[in-house]
């Protein structure tokens, strides 16, 4: 992860000239600093990140690195609306949904998620079909499995290859902690 970008590498990423950074540079818009003895301009990402969303740009190559992609699978209206409270897209969480197995299937493909919340609702034989699918294919080998239950999660949880379980009725908050602490750690390992 790079820690500090010159104007080009920042022109680059929003795809503008090298000039236009400049110019945000140097009204202040974009912060940064000046190699001693230079004119060179340097930005950090914190502010960079700050600037492209304060600003409504798209965050290109940087957007891995700042949103945690959930999908969530199988879940209830109710449910939906109670995980998009506590993960919010102001808390750099961005949020999609599938009905069913298939449609999870092509989400995962096209939104490469960081965590995958499946309902057990819709199965336990298609729940564990997508987990094990999941787990076998390479792009998705590190994602992050979450079980939503009616029941205590037992064993079969783990041993269909979901790194938690949670019982429904749950605290939405703790569920939420829970998985920013897991996307964390996989980052952390990756």
């Amino acid at each position: 992860m790079k820690k500090v970008y010159t104007t080009g590498q920042v022109a680059k990423i929003c795809k503008v000239a090298p000039r236009t950074v400049s110019k945000w540079f140097d009204s202040g818009r974009l912060r940064g600093y000046r190699i001693p003895g230079s004119q060179d301009r340097r930005i950090p990402r914190d502010n960079l990140l700050r600037f492209l969303k304060e600003y409504g740009m798209p965050l290109g190559e940087l957007e891995a690195e700042v949103y945690s992609k959930v999908l969530v699978v199988g879940a209830d209206g109710p449910l939906q609306s109670m995980l998009r409270d506590h993960l919010r897209e102001t808390e750099d969480f961005r949020l999609e949904v599938a009905a069913s197995g298939f449609e999870a299937g092509i989400r995962a493909e096209s939104f490469h998620p960081d965590c995958i919340i499946i309902d057990m609702a819709i199965g336990r034989i298609e729940a564990g079909q997508i987990a094990q699918n999941l787990k076998r294919s390479e792009d998705h080998a590190s994602t992050v499995l979450i079980a939503l239950t009616s029941d205590e999660p037992g064993d079969e949880i783990y041993r269909l290859g979901f790194h938690d379980g949670f019982k429904k009725p749950f605290d939405g908050a703790l569920l939420a902690e829970r998985v920013k602490r897991l996307i964390a750690q996989k980052k952390n390992e990756d």
